[in-house]
């Protein structure tokens, strides 16, 4: 490595760490990303507007192009649940179907199965969230569990597993040319893995904790009044049901719909079905706050890809893609490694996918690797170091929704939406590693 690579490389990683310090003490991330884009550039050989103008933009834009719409159509049908009770309707049919012996691991897998629909991690998070507090306090179980049952059922098997209209699917599918059902084998074998795995952990931690004395404390502004009419929960589950199949199901070797498309219409069905329980004289204002949330949304990760595409400009990066490229092992080693630390350090796993899918991607194609293969491996790797401490997700559900602080429940999160993933990772690999040709 020259000189100047190593100037370069150690401009990354200032910036890097500037980065998640500065997310983690609440900075803007548009600041964020451009002031560290700043770093980069002026220690990586890039000159500073064209690092700027061009590949902060490009990446910004591009990400953006390529994925609006998704964003559009996934926050719109979370909306239309949210304003309907649905999600919420759904979730207290699956805590009543599972009954009080199972009521903690109920919360995650109610988060799972709106999540795998196709609903957000925010919007999941905040329809489960009243019902996971009467759960928690009628079996008296520790409050401060609550963000691990919500962040582990909304970010980690669900999210990532094969047929899920999340971004996270959608994202490894549009660089290599897959369907979201790509790895299907491997994938729903490792997502099983960590949805047992973390329900093992889940369980012993909580009991653990009751062990030591521990018990549900209720704090001031928990309401445990529920005086909403809901829907049907069997009901309210047709739309993401239809959505499944709609961007799933084949004809002639193509999806139904497209995932925009399927989500979409998902969204329209569950207006119709479920369109007693909603105020209609606001749809117009609802369709408006779900643009405005979606364009936020996006913005936000956008903001990241930018900054990585600074990076991928700099005189190191090469230098360390090769290295990430070129572990020892079978190849899906490099694809998982590559995928979970750059998702790591944007604190993002769509933010990390945008960033890793077309940089990786075409390198392991080019090797031979089937494109099913990488699509799953990097879409489960990216659910791992995301959830490290600066996830703008697990800082929203734990401080601002859950009202609980880090320090009290960052290590139940840790256990069950970082070292979960990970071992649902190394799964992925090992069975690529010797079945690759699995669909």
């Amino acid at each position: 490595m020259s000189g100047a690579e190593m100037v370069s490389l150690i401009g990354i990683i200032i910036a890097l760490g500037l980065l998640m310090i500065l997310v983690m003490k609440g900075v803007n991330i548009f600041i964020i990303a451009i002031a560290c884009s700043v770093v980069v550039a002026l220690t990586g050989g890039i000159n500073l507007y064209d690092a700027l103008k061009s590949n902060y933009m490009e990446g910004f834009v591009g990400f953006l192009k390529n994925n609006f719409l998704i964003f559009l159509t996934g926050t719109l049908m979370g909306k239309m649940y949210e304003v309907t009770n649905g999600a919420k309707a759904i979730a207290k049919m699956i805590v009543r179907t599972f009954g009080a012996k199972m009521a903690l691991i109920s919360i995650p897998l109610a988060c799972g199965i709106i999540s795998y629909g196709g609903v957000s991690a925010f919007v999941a998070s905040f329809a489960v969230f009243p019902i996971a507090i009467e759960v928690f306090k009628e079996a008296d179980l520790p409050r401060r569990f609550i963000p691990a049952a919500l962040t582990f059922g909304c970010s980690t098997f669900a999210m990532v597993a094969p047929g899920a209209p999340q971004i996270h699917n959608a994202i490894p599918a549009q660089v290599l040319g897959t369907d979201l059902m790509a790895g299907a084998v491997m994938g729903f074998i490792s997502c099983a893995v960590i949805l047992l795995l973390g329900a093992f952990l889940l369980y012993r931690m909580v009991n653990k904790a009751k062990a030591n004395g521990e018990h549900f404390v209720a704090k001031s502004m928990d309401n445990f009044q529920e005086d909403t009419e809901l829907p049907n929960g069997v009901m309210a589950l047709i739309p993401l049901i239809i959505t499944i199949i709609l961007i799933n199901f084949k004809v002639d070797g193509k999806p139904i719909l497209p995932l925009e498309a399927g989500v979409f219409v998902g969204s329209i069905l569950v207006f119709i079905i479920l369109n007693k329980y909603q105020d209609n004289k606001r749809v117009l204002d609802n369709v408006g706050e779900v643009c405005k949330t979606s364009i936020f949304s996006i913005s936000n990760t956008c903001a990241v890809v930018g900054f990585g595409a600074v990076v991928q400009a700099s005189l190191a990066f090469p230098v360390a893609v090769n290295a990430m490229v070129n572990i020892p092992g079978p190849e899906f080693v490099g694809i998982a490694v590559g995928t979970t630390v750059i998702a790591g350090i944007t604190g993002s796993a769509s933010g990390g996918l945008g960033i890793a899918a077309p940089l990786l991607g075409p390198v392991y194609l080019a090797r031979g690797v089937a494109a099913g293969a990488i699509h799953r491996t990097m879409s489960i790797s990216s659910a791992a170091l995301d959830s490290l401490p600066h996830n703008g997700y697990i800082v929203t559900v734990t401080n601002g929704l859950c009202n609980e602080t880090h320090k009290d429940a960052y290590g139940p999160i840790f256990w069950l939406t970082v070292v979960t993933p990970a071992v649902g990772t190394i799964v992925a690999v090992a069975l690529f590693s010797m079945f690759p040709m699995l669909p």
